[in-house]
């Protein structure tokens, strides 16, 4: 189970966001993940890794700056589908294939959101079902949103300048708590729109209301679409922020990601040292300027 909630403008006026990213990881505790950071295969990419055996290299969500364009990637599973082997099991070659590097290979190459979701669903029945949320933001051509799936198979189209929300299910048919947060959402940015006599404490203000948003725990139940997928545990996953610690499971990365009108990238990050969720967890903060180096050439 993850949520994210996003906010695209391609064109903000001064002290505005370009972009806007704020998600959840919900995912068994134990399972071995590296921090968020630039990525060393490709510096133009930053984001979390998972280390799980058979799964090395994949994330669910990355962002990254090239040639003057932005590119988010961010993979959910969908709940209640048939899965078509133990998650725990090394895929083979010719069957199951890691749905973390559909995020991993699409912030990292060049190809556009529409050639690259048609790739994806070309051989959709490899994969265990999925909702995979693509955004390129172009200096020069049109935004491009989507969400593609293969449960159904289907892509969807968006239009920027407003607030989105997705999560475990397929995307017209939105969790309780997903049409809760991203309600919450909009109106943290209309709260941010409204108060920036000091941007850099307006911009504070914003990642706390975020992280608020992350870490909410109040239920939204019941709920008849997470009841007909989880019928078991659609109680416990019907809060935005999950804990199931007897099952070792939750909402174990919480992540912030701001873009501004000068490509000035922000990325933050709260994450699970260990298996407790009331226990230690690591805060990270990195910032990157993109596409404006000292010397007015491109840096990165």
């Amino acid at each position: 189970m993850c949520v994210i909630f996003f906010y695209v403008n391609s064109k903000p006026g001064p002290n505005g966001i370009k972009l806007i990213v704020v998600s959840n990881r919900d995912e068994f505790y134990s399972r071995e993940t590296l921090h968020a950071d630039r990525w060393s295969k490709f510096p133009h990419v930053f984001g979390g890794i998972d280390l799980q055996t058979g799964r090395e290299g994949g994330t669910w969500l990355a962002v990254s700056g090239k040639n003057g364009s932005f590119k988010l990637g961010a993979l959910l599973n969908v709940t209640g589908e048939p899965r078509l082997k133990d998650p725990e099991t090394p895929p083979t070659t010719n069957l199951l294939l890691g749905r973390g590097m559909i995020v991993s290979d699409f912030v990292s190459g060049d190809l556009s959101p529409e050639e690259y979701n048609n790739q994806i669903l070309a051989e959709a029945e490899r994969y265990n079902a999925f909702n995979f949320v693509s955004v390129q933001i172009n200096k020069s051509t049109p935004t491009s949103i989507m969400l593609s799936s293969n449960a159904p198979k289907d892509i969807k189209t968006y239009e920027e300048l407003k607030c989105y929300g997705f999560g475990n299910s397929p995307g017209d048919s939105p969790f309780q708590k997903v049409i809760a947060g991203r309600k919450r959402f909009e109106e943290i940015l209309q709260e941010y729109q409204t108060t920036q006599d000091n941007i850099d404490v307006a911009q504070k203000v914003l990642v706390e209301k975020c992280f608020n948003l992350l870490k909410d725990e109040t239920k939204h139940w019941p709920d008849t679409e997470l009841a007909g997928r989880a019928p078991n545990w659609g109680n416990h996953l019907s809060a935005i922020n999950v804990k199931i610690p007897d099952a070792g499971y939750g909402s174990r990365t919480h992540s912030v990601i701001i873009i501004d009108a000068e490509d000035k990238m922000h990325f933050y990050e709260e994450t699970m040292e260990g298996d407790d969720p009331a226990g230690k967890w690591h805060s990270k903060h990195i910032v990157e300027q993109f596409f404006k180096a000292e010397n007015g050439n491109s840096k990165i």
